[in-house]
């Protein structure tokens, strides 16, 4: 690697070593080879075109698709001592003045534009004079149709190959099936790219799942497993966002809400307020997300399910970006699934039949009973290491397996047939367990061999094993109401030729921590934490930045691991760079002598 560009990224980043494809990202850049890179959320992508930009011959240009996010990067850059601008609608005349200048006098090294402005007319010559090094495409999966969130501004970006000839093109996203990759590389016109794929699995977040008829007190615990922290809650509809942000208001949760309906004054201070605040609760559609680069969210809960399984990667990464242990909470119901499904019905049908695909695909996944991890990785064609992830609800053991599970789905699969397959789970459960509600009564039901066939099982028990005994393939819902019926696997099942997989929740204990749980705080002084966590957001204030762009939680959580207490110790703090040293470092090495350790010399 070239020790220009290591001694940047020292410098400026405090980086020693390189996150996974990082390396051979930087490479590509510098051998001027178009590439598509392909990192998760917390991966560092963004780092893959920003430390080659200091070396290069002339400046990088990066494509961005959101204001918010190119500001939130232009000042984390300039604090860092970078020289970087951009260029955008919400800037006044004056300021896109001082910009063109600095690019015209080659004083930038990274200028963000949004496609809008970049393919505006005469705006692609005043950059071709300019000559610059490269150009990168963050988040490339909009170029696709068959990504999850299709921008059609973007599919106009292969103009750039005709308009910048011999300038290497980069695209840069956290997800992106196959397909995607191969429609990316298509559109931008690249020319033999080399395509990087990281590993798509996150072992920093714990993924939990549960139905929705227990949503409220799990949100809870969860809020209350993370006070004091950031962290994001999404909501199908706006409705619900209102109505959610409004509860946990009353209930003394910090919660602020978002979406696309509510006044451009109020989304606006909602977002500023999550972005500056450490402990703050957004309550948000999917309108919420992808201009978020807090890398201190410590949560992330979906009190709904999203409609495909790139969705639900793409928002649960934006949990734990700063590789330290966050959650990821999905609640789900039938519900959700048939309001995706009628929602899904006004796409084109050339588009409908992938859409609902993936429903299914995301479907499948609340109820399934295997390990998270290994599920969603394998979802991206890759395969999950180990036999448990460590890591979710399956694998931390909060899930139990149910003695007799074949036995127990038969009598379930019994009662289905008995109903005339005419009925929904919500109902067979009621039979299962002997309801006396009346139309169960009116029907005639209560006199089937299967109704209260299971009557020491709570009812919701029971209605979680069908969900799961539909997410493994021995039932199916059909119709707008979800009716159920027996599949061929399920008839194999009733003979005793294929063996369920029945969950519950297990016993309560103690809560087993996630390995990234343990192996982040290994070694820490927690009371030093929160007091440097306390000066930085002093910092923060008095500068006008947010928090994380002074140090970041890993940074703090080293500097509370070495306690350093010279300036050189304090340099090998990973994530201070000689620049940060020089504007914070004596306040923090005061503080760290004042707590009275005497480490890191």
């Amino acid at each position: 690697m070239d020790s220009a560009l290591e001694a940047a990224m020292k410098r400026h980043w405090g980086y020693d070593r390189f996150l996974p494809l990082q390396r051979e990202a930087m490479e590509c850049v510098l051998a001027g080879r178009d590439s598509v890179v392909v990192l998760p959320t917390g991966g560092g992508k963004s780092l893959c075109y920003q430390a080659p930009a200091l070396v290069a011959k002339g400046p990088a240009v990066v494509v961005s698709p959101l204001i918010s996010l190119m500001k939130d990067q232009v000042d984390g850059l300039r604090e860092r001592g970078v020289a970087a601008a951009r260029l955008d609608s919400s800037l006044p005349e004056e300021e896109r003045r001082r910009v063109y200048a600095s690019l015209g006098e080659g004083g930038l090294r990274l200028l963000y534009v949004s496609p809008e402005r970049l393919l505006m007319e005469g705006f692609l010559e005043r950059l071709h004079s300019a000559r610059p090094a490269f150009l990168a495409v963050d988040e490339a999966h909009c170029i696709s149709h068959w990504g999850h969130d299709f921008r059609p501004e973007y599919r106009r970006l292969g103009l750039l190959r005709e308009a910048l000839p011999g300038i290497a093109l980069h695209a840069y996203t956290a997800t992106a099936t196959p397909k995607v990759r191969e429609d990316v590389a298509l559109q931008l016109r690249l020319e033999n790219p080399a395509v990087l794929v990281g590993s798509f699995d996150r072992p920093n977040l714990v993924y939990r799942v549960a139905p929705a008829d227990r949503g409220r007190r799990l949100l809870r615990e969860a809020l209350d497993r993370h006070r004091g922290e950031a962290g994001i809650v999404y909501a199908i509809r706006r409705t619900d966002v209102d109505t959610l942000a409004a509860e946990l208001s009353r209930l003394g949760y910090p919660a602020i809400p978002y979406h696309a309906g509510l006044p451009d004054e109020e989304r606006r201070r909602n977002q500023e307020r999550f972005l500056r605040e450490e402990a703050v609760v957004m309550v948000a559609t999917v309108a919420f997300g992808m201009g978020i680069d807090r890398p201190d969210v410590r949560f992330v809960l979906h009190a709904g399910m999203p409609k495909s399984l790139e969705h639900y990667l793409q928002e649960s990464g934006r949990a734990g970006r700063d590789g330290l242990e966050a959650e990821c909470l999905l609640l789900y119901s039938g519900a959700d699934f048939l309001t995706w499904k009628a929602l899904l019905g006004e796409l084109e049908p050339e588009v409908h039949e992938a859409a609902l695909q993936k429903l299914n695909e995301m479907a499948a996944y609340c109820r399934g009973t295997t390990c998270r991890h290994r599920v969603l990785v394998g979802y991206f064609g890759q395969e999950l290491g180990g036999d448990e992830c460590g890591a979710c609800d399956v694998c931390l053991g909060e899930l139990e397996v149910v003695p007799g599970a074949r036995e127990t789905a038969q009598k379930i699969l019994s009662c289905v047939l008995r109903l005339k397959e005419r009925f929904g789970a919500d109902y067979t459960a009621q039979v299962l367990t002997g309801s006396k509600e009346q139309r169960i009564l009116d029907n005639g039901h209560g006199s089937l061999s299967t109704y209260g066939i299971l009557p020491e099982v709570p009812r919701q028990s029971v209605r979680d094993w069908i969900e799961q005994l539909c997410g493994q393939g021995f039932l199916v819902k059909q119709g707008e109401y979800g009716v159920l019926g027996v599949t061929p696997e399920g008839w194999a099942l009733l003979k005793g030729k294929r063996e369920p997989r029945l969950l519950k929740p297990a016993a309560k204990g103690a809560r087993r921590e996630s390995k990234a749980g343990r192996a982040g705080w290994e070694g820490v002084d927690r009371p030093l934490f929160d007091e440097l966590r306390a000066l930085r957001k002093r910092i923060a204030a008095e500068r006008g930045l947010l928090a994380y762009m002074v140090f970041g939680d890993e940074t703090l959580r080293d500097m509370a691991r070495k306690r350093p207490v010279t300036r050189q110790a304090f340099l090998a703090v990973r994530g201070v760079g000689e620049v940060k040293a020089a504007q914070y470092g004596e306040r923090f090495l005061a503080l760290i002598r004042d707590h009275g350790a005497g480490g890191g010399s």
